[in-house]
């Protein structure tokens, strides 16, 4: 760990030359992001940006992003990154809620979706450098806002979770230790930047570590090939969508893969087969975490020296506490089902504007997930299922996860999902989504009689529905309020 744990710019400057972060369309060194921060800061003030004000992106991945969200910090402000791909209204939703004050954009905004008193800088005419007459700024403290982040809004309307610099500068911190990152490490940036795990583990851990970032544009299979045969990264973060995408390419076979020494699996439980035939594919560690926005990122993960469980996410991370609990609020022992609750200095501030729903959350500081696990005698979290997923069938209560896994210890399938289906009889039903491994003919009725033999009758879904591709998330995660919807293809 450095002796000076911090992922503030200005407090890096003095690493020089030392890569620092770059992108298809430029490069900084510490020393000039540095000075770079300090100009869009400069110019953010101008714009009347105080401490406490929002400033929103509305990029796509690229160095300007953490540019503006660094500059915000440097006044004491907060950032709020809005999904690039959302349409005005949704991005209007969220530049209202968060009372966005400046807005970066690239691209022309639609007038009536903007909130009032808002500034709108081109990401064009973002300051290269500051005025002589600059005098910098205090920058935040450690329990001032930080980020913003706005959740899927799979239950609703997005809701902003508010996360403070003391729980950024712990988790970026943890992931340090985590993966020994030195100066010397170098992280693939492919997850979106409106997601905490991206800024967390790909941008904030490694500007603590020294190290340096490589910010991609949108994700592809032969982009992430040749990104990593040419810029030489030395680890990545990703979700079970991007390794199932890398196992089944062709473009997997003979791919320069020597520089990476490890990687995450995160955002979605990542099926035991896929996760088995992905570390036989590939020479590195892939370490499978858990964590939820809430917890700012993560809150287990297996261990990169150590046992890795698979089918597990991991022992609780340092500093951070894993519990089971019972309806009743009672602490369960190992090996028995419960609802998973986080405790630690990772735990959010809370829901802006929603101190209800804080509050449902947030019970004596420690977070109540939602999510169903349990622990084994060693502390390592296994995933059961969302408590909301929870399809109840006459009565008996179906957790969707034990049929995805029965489903995905079938050769043919890749990705699969299961969701409950209204029905009249038994109020809902399972049904499946699956999609095949390139080449596999496997059908519907060759499924069935596969679960058949690995599930209880009550258990098999009324319908296995072949499609090409799983409908996502803005995080990459299965939509499966969109498959319950019925909104699929393929």
């Amino acid at each position: 760990m450095p002796t000076n744990p911090s992922y503030f710019p200005w407090d890096n400057a003095d690493r020089g030359n030392a890569p620092c972060i770059r992108d298809d369309a430029s490069s900084y060194s510490y020393a000039e992001f540095a000075v770079r921060v300090e100009a869009c800061a400069e110019q953010l003030a101008a714009a009347g940006i105080a401490p406490g004000n929002v400033v929103a992106t509305f990029l796509p991945n690229r160095a300007e992003l953490i540019l503006v969200m660094a500059a915000a910090w440097r006044l004491g402000a907060i950032a709020t990154p809005v999904n690039p791909a959302f349409t005005d209204d949704e991005a209007g939703y969220q530049f209202a809620d968060a009372e966005a004050r400046v807005i970066v954009a690239d691209r022309q905004l639609g007038t009536d979706h903007l909130p009032s008193g808002h500034t709108v800088i081109d990401v064009s005419e973002l300051a290269a450098e500051p005025s002589e007459t600059w005098a910098g700024a205090t920058g935040p403290a450690g329990a001032d806002v930080a980020l913003l982040v706005y959740t899927s809004g799979s239950t609703g309307r997005p809701k902003g979770v508010q996360l403070t610099h003391d729980n950024l500068r712990f988790m970026a911190s943890s992931m340090v230790e985590a993966l020994e990152l030195t100066p010397d490490d170098h992280a693939l940036l492919i997850l979106p930047l409106f997601h905490v795990n991206a800024i967390c583990i790909s941008v904030l851990a490694p500007f603590i570590a020294g190290g340096q970032v490589s910010v991609t544009g949108k994700f592809s299979v032969s982009r992430f090939f040749d990104d990593v045969a040419n810029l030489h990264p030395t680890y990545f973060s990703g979700v079970p969508t991007i390794y199932a995408l890398l196992v089944s390419s062709p473009l997997a076979e003979g791919a320069d893969l020597s520089s990476l020494r490890a990687a995450i699996c995160g955002a979605a439980p990542i099926s035991r087969e896929l996760l088995t035939l992905a570390q036989q594919r590939f020479p590195f560690p892939i370490l499978e975490g858990y964590g939820l926005t809430e917890g700012t990122c993560a809150s287990a993960c297996n261990p990169l020296r150590g046992e890795r469980k698979i089918g597990t996410v991991g022992p609780a991370l340092p500093g951070q506490t894993i519990t089971i609990v019972g309806a009743d609020g009672r602490e369960l022992p190992p090996g028995e089902p419960g609802e998973v609750v986080i405790g630690g200095p990772t735990v959010m501030l809370g829901y802006l504007g929603r101190d209800d729903e804080t509050t449902k959350t947030i019970v004596d500081g420690q977070l109540h997930t939602g999510d169903v696990g349990q622990l084994d005698a060693d502390g390592y979290l296994t995933l059961v299922d969302r408590i909301k997923d929870m399809i109840i069938r006459g009565g008996e209560n179906i957790y969707p996860k034990e049929i995805e896994s029965a489903l995905a210890s079938h050769p043919a399938v890749l990705e699969c999902a299961v969701v409950g289906a209204p029905d009249e009889l038994y109020g809902e039903v399972p049904v499946a989504y699956v999609v095949r491994h390139p080449g596999a003919t496997a059908d519907e009725t060759e499924l069935t009689e596969h679960l058949r033999t690995r599930l209880a009758k009550v258990k098999l879904p009324q319908a296995v529905h072949i499609l090409d591709g799983l409908p996502r998330n803005p995080v990459g995660k299965i939509d499966k309020p969109a498959l319950r919807r019925g909104r699929v293809t393929g």
